[in-house]
């Protein structure tokens, strides 16, 4: 069984407050979008490794014992000991600490397509539950459709922005941005307004009402990037921002748009 793990880019991500438990309250929009890694899981009766792992595509430094998909089979494989041995291959295309939720997405699919091939009759309640034992962005991959996100990422609503009437250009200059050192960098501030009221707006406002708390911190240490985000302004993009803590940023631009842009070679580039 295969499935196709799709990203998320953030309309907006504004940091609320730090919770006594370590993490932090926000509000986001996630906006699910085609850029997709796959993952296929086949079954091997009678192999004494519960996985075996296999992977392909950019490379993910680290331990395989680390990668989250793995260690969303182990989730579910301790509530139901009845799930046989599998193989798993990951084939990787979403960039790594690029603020696209990549890992989050590979570990959701994995739940649900353990759900669906095992027969867990799992609902998707108890999914979200256990996708947030993997990760903060996890959640909303087990529901997949534009969403208003508070809590941690996990109190999820689903909102009606249909984005299809435009295309998204991702740049991502490979730089890897740690989200334990973007969030240090944030000092919460109470806001006047939410960002599901202001995703209501027009997306040609968006720019001068919807922001991310992180961008600023990343700019600063990483100046290089404030040249992709003015190249993509300057290309008459209709919207543009970073996702999640970076270091991707993402322009909206109408379908007909042609803009002329002119990145190093060596930046992932992709329409979706």
């Amino acid at each position: 069984m295969v499935v196709f793990p799709n990203c998320k880019i953030n309309i907006g991500l504004r940091i609320v407050s730090k919770r006594p438990d370590g993490f932090h309250n926000l509000e986001t929009i996630f906006y699910p979008v085609g850029l997709k890694d796959a993952v296929e899981i086949i079954e091997t009766p009678g192999n004494s490794n519960p996985v075996t792992w296999s992977q392909s595509g950019i490379e993910i430094p680290g331990a395989s014992t680390d990668n989250l998909c793995i260690k969303a089979y182990q989730l579910l494989k301790t509530d139901f000991p009845k799930i046989p041995t599998v193989n798993m291959h990951l084939l990787k295309a979403i960039p790594l600490g690029a603020g696209l939720g990549g890992g989050s997405a590979d570990a959701a699919f994995v739940l649900k397509m353990m759900n669906e091939k095992f027969g867990l009759q799992l609902t998707q309640a108890q999914l979200i539950n256990y996708a947030l034992q993997l990760g903060s962005d996890c959640p909303f991959f087990i529901i997949n459709k534009p969403c208003y996100a508070t809590g941690r990422g996990e109190i999820l609503e689903e909102i009606a922005i249909d984005l299809s009437a435009y295309k998204i250009l991702l740049i991502n200059p490979g730089i890897h941005i740690n989200t334990g050192w973007a969030f240090s960098k944030i000092k919460p501030a109470t806001a006047n307004s939410n960002f599901k009221d202001l995703a209501n707006m027009p997306v040609n406002e968006w720019q001068h009402h919807i922001y991310n708390d992180f961008e600023k911190p990343v700019i600063d240490a990483h100046p290089e990037l404030a040249e992709i985000k003015q190249q993509i302004i300057s290309a008459d993009a209709v919207y543009t921002a970073m996702s999640g803590s970076g270091s991707t940023f993402y322009g909206i631009f109408h379908k007909t748009a042609t803009p002329e842009l002119n990145f190093p070679v060596n930046y992932f580039q992709k329409w979706v």
